[in-house]
């Protein structure tokens, strides 16, 4: 199972976002971008305007979680704009399996994301349209937050729905993910994290990522 860390720019420095995705480029797989539209979640950060920008000057993949309301009105352009990866949750969705069928058309992969307390069983019709599922171990809206154990269980359900697609399923976690808590991702069954405030406040951002990384290499479950 290959090792995928995706650093999220929410607690880096939004003024200078390009020059802080260039902090991590040459060992991040990709980065990460939490959009967010003060609806579905209680916090406001940037749309596609910035992220298309963005784009334009780094070289990075990016892996665009849009924390939004009625996302299949919005996700495709995001796919069209250049992003590799394109996230929505099934909670704000209509029709789950047709926004993912969008994005893939889109030209991105599609991602399906989960609350903590949204159950495995909310995306089981999607699942053959989607190419990642994202657990989120914090509520979203904010970086910084505690990492919430009792949300490994649903990583567990997540790898197991995977596996049991028999095609290339990513389960992302996105949360509180740190040097003391990627270990217990990665043996849960997480391939592929989301870290902020670990990456970012780091002295050394692109050394940190490596650390992450052979953390959960250490961890992973086979």
């Amino acid at each position: 199972m290959g090792i995928r860390i995706s650093p999220s720019v929410l607690n880096s420095d939004l003024a200078n976002l390009a020059g802080e995705v260039r902090r991590i480029a040459a060992t991040a797989d990709w980065v990460h971008l939490d959009v967010m539209d003060n609806h579905f979640v209680p916090n406001l950060t940037f749309g596609l305007p910035v992220v298309e920008s963005l784009l334009s000057h780094i070289d990075t993949p990016a892996d665009c979680h849009l924390m939004i309301d009625d996302p299949g009105r919005w996700d495709p352009a995001y796919a069209e704009a250049g992003a590799g990866s394109v996230t929505f949750h099934v909670e704000a969705a209509r029709n789950p399996a047709k926004v993912a069928r969008d994005i893939r058309a889109a030209g991105a992969r599609a991602g399906i994301a989960l609350n903590p307390g949204t159950p495995i069983d909310a995306i089981a019709e999607a699942i053959e349209h989607v190419d990642m599922i994202l657990v989120m171990t914090v509520e979203p809206g904010f970086g910084g937050q505690a990492f919430r154990a009792d949300v490994l269980p649903k990583v567990r359900q997540a790898r197991d729905l995977a596996d049991a697609a028999d095609v290339d399923i990513w389960v992302q976690v996105d949360g509180g993910v740190d040097l003391g808590t990627i270990e217990e991702c990665a043996a849960a069954g997480a391939d592929t994290f989301v870290a902020g405030s670990a990456v970012f406040r780091a002295e050394d951002p692109a050394e940190m990522v490596e650390l992450l990384r052979a953390a959960a290499e250490n961890a992973a479950r086979p």
